[in-house]
């Protein structure tokens, strides 16, 4: 039921390893969580890091704060089944134990898997829809026994021995973990700095931090006594009292023994703070903004480009009936993209293969299998895409998952990407394209008019873990490639779900959407290259709906009549805005 829904990410386990790893930085979510969550989840985490035994209780306490399951995520290589098993989707709590017996008002356990005591949070798992589940509080225990008051509203009916009971709430460890943070003190931390230390006898001392240099005015002398070791010059230098910093780490580049008189390094260290606090004023945005801003040029008065994304053989042959020039192939197989190549320019057709949107960098393969088929170009949908293609000299186009969402982030990509045009970000609306169009020049970019959003992409394969016995692509058999997957969701919408070539999943909505209403005013802007992507279309269905869109950008017909014929969406991108369409434009 809850085919999307992974287990928590729980990586305590695998935190030596990490450490290890090399790894510096830690991040725990906790957004929109208690305050209980994030105290509780913070220690657990910080005695792993220091090397304490994480032990039973600390992992029942991660399931209880809260939890849909716990697993380590793909930190220990690809498991799909055990990232995500589908039977629940919101809070879980800890697994108490199975039923072995029940009466009326009362539940044997076979084993108390966690202590249960009057007042803790339960539900009954019966397998059932997880809306209909029963539930409530410990009235009494007695041993392995569990007692409910009789007002709990438990149909006893539908409760039966195999049945498993979860712990969902546990008042006392809450007020425990409330206790560990309410009225704590924050401790104010300022800026942490590493400063770095130079110089040697009969030259000046150099302390430098953050690309500036400070320079002392006596000159560093052979140390009779109390040389400047690390302690001193930490002693000294970290007196940051009534400043915005503190001293993180001092590294001592001083060579033999030498000194200089403690009022002189104090001197230094007022000089390097000084030089810091300018440098941490906010300059003028705007000044910076307009040296990053493109040049804006003429605006290009030919006529609109239909290009096509095509996801089989089938419909490259639609494309090429209803004279298409421009063709993008996103295949699952690309043993298939020298076929395709064959076919679109026997139908005339430019045509530029797409690259995966996530690539490992053990998957370099899939870059030379593109370069081998030697289109015309290439789609890149990842940064490693970028280089690869560019020292090639092959053309690319930027994809929609570059998120190219303003002209700055345009102009940084075409520099550095030479692309040849870059596809407008999906979270931009109608309002936000024009203001873009307005900023840039909007020869840079192609605007995808007509798709089904891919809502989710992700590493988990629902095809492996649902319909193979399996764990990764090593022994699941491929059921991708015999089985067509569509997911409902709650309004009872079918959504289609694909796998890629790296077994990514991506869920792509079930109904098209169309942003042809906007493309007059994209095209008074400057815009004249528009996308069309296809999804599970036939031949005939493909030249069809591209026809449609070719008629309508040579001005043939209105861009309701389009959306009549479309059954489509009328929206351009993720969302109209938070109010209404024009309610997001922004001026450059």
């Amino acid at each position: 039921r809850y085919l999307l829904s992974p287990q928590d990410l729980a990586a305590v386990d695998v935190i030596p390893d990490l450490v290890k790893a090399g790894v510096t930085s830690y991040k725990i979510e906790g957004r929109l969580k208690s305050p209980e969550y994030v105290a509780a989840v913070t220690r657990v985490y910080r005695k792993a890091l220091d090397d304490v035994e994480i032990t039973e209780k600390d992992r029942y306490t991660l399931e209880m704060m809260f939890s849909r399951g716990l697993s380590s995520g793909w930190l220990e290589g690809t498991n799909h089944p055990r990232l995500t098993h589908g039977k629940w989707g919101k809070k879980r709590g800890a697994w108490a134990g199975k039923i072995v017996t029940r009466g009326e008002g009362w539940v044997e356990l076979a084993t108390n898997k966690v202590s249960l005591n009057p007042g803790d949070g339960f539900v009954f798992d019966a397998g059932e829809d997880r809306n209909d589940e029963q539930g409530g509080m410990v009235w009494k225990v007695e041993g392995k026994k569990l007692f409910f008051d009789r007002r709990s509203g438990i149909n006893w009916k539908r409760v039966h021995a195999g049945q498993s009971l979860w712990k969902t709430s546990d008042p006392a460890l809450e007020k425990e973990v409330k206790k560990s943070w309410k009225g704590g003190r924050l401790e104010e931390k300022g800026d942490s700095l590493m400063i770095q230390v130079s110089g040697k006898s009969g030259e000046p001392l150099v302390v430098e931090c953050r690309g500036k240099k400070v320079v002392s005015e006596v000159m560093l002398e052979k140390a009779e006594k109390r040389p400047l070791n690390k302690e001193v010059l930490a002693g000294q230098l970290g007196r940051l009292g009534g400043t915005e910093f503190q001293l993180g780490l001092v590294r001592n580049l001083l060579q033999g023994e030498v000194m200089i008189p403690l009022g002189e390094l104090n001197r230094v260290r007022r000089r390097l703070v000084e030089e810091l606090k300018e440098e941490a004023v906010v300059k003028d945005g705007r000044a910076i903004l307009a040296r990053l801003m493109p040049q804006r040029r003429v605006v290009d008065e030919g006529l609109p480009e239909l290009r096509v994304l095509c996801r089989s053989l089938e419909q490259i042959v639609g494309c090429a009936r209803a004279g298409v020039g421009f063709v993008y192939c996103d295949f699952e197989d690309l043993k298939d993209y020298r076929e395709a190549i064959e076919i679109a320019r026997k139908g005339g057709m430019k045509v530029f293969l797409a690259t995966p949107r996530i690539q490992k960098p053990t998957e370099i393969g899939f870059f030379k299998l593109i370069e081998k088929a030697e289109p015309d170009g290439v789609l890149v949908r990842n940064l490693g895409g970028v280089s690869y293609f560019k020292e090639r000299g092959i053309k690319t186009v930027a994809d929609f998952s570059l998120n190219v969402a303003n002209p700055v982030s345009a102009a940084l990509l075409m520099r550095h990407g030479e692309f040849e045009n870059l596809t407008v970000s999906y979270d931009l609306n109608e309002g936000q394209v024009s203001g873009l169009l307005a900023s840039a020049p909007p020869e840079w970019f192609e605007l995808t008019v007509h798709q089904h959003m891919p809502m989710f992409h992700m590493e988990h394969c629902a095809f492996c873990t649902f319909l193979s016995d399996g764990t990764s692509i090593k022994n699941c058999g491929k059921p991708c490639d015999q089985h067509d997957v569509q997911l409902r969701d709650r309004v009872g919408q079918l959504h289609i779900l694909k796998a890629d070539v790296g077994c990514r999943n991506t869920l792509f909505n079930g109904r098209a959407q169309t942003g042809a209403a906007s493309v007059d005013e994209f095209v008074s802007l400057g815009l004249r290259k528009f996308r069309v992507e296809l999804l599970e279309e036939d031949a005939k269905q493909a030249a069809r709906l591209v026809g449609w869109y070719q008629n309508f950008l040579n001005g043939e017909g209105e861009a309701q009549d389009l959306v009549r014929k479309l059954g489509a969406i009328e929206r351009l991108g993720v969302t109209k805005g938070t109010l209404e369409q024009r309610r997001g434009e922004v001026h450059y």
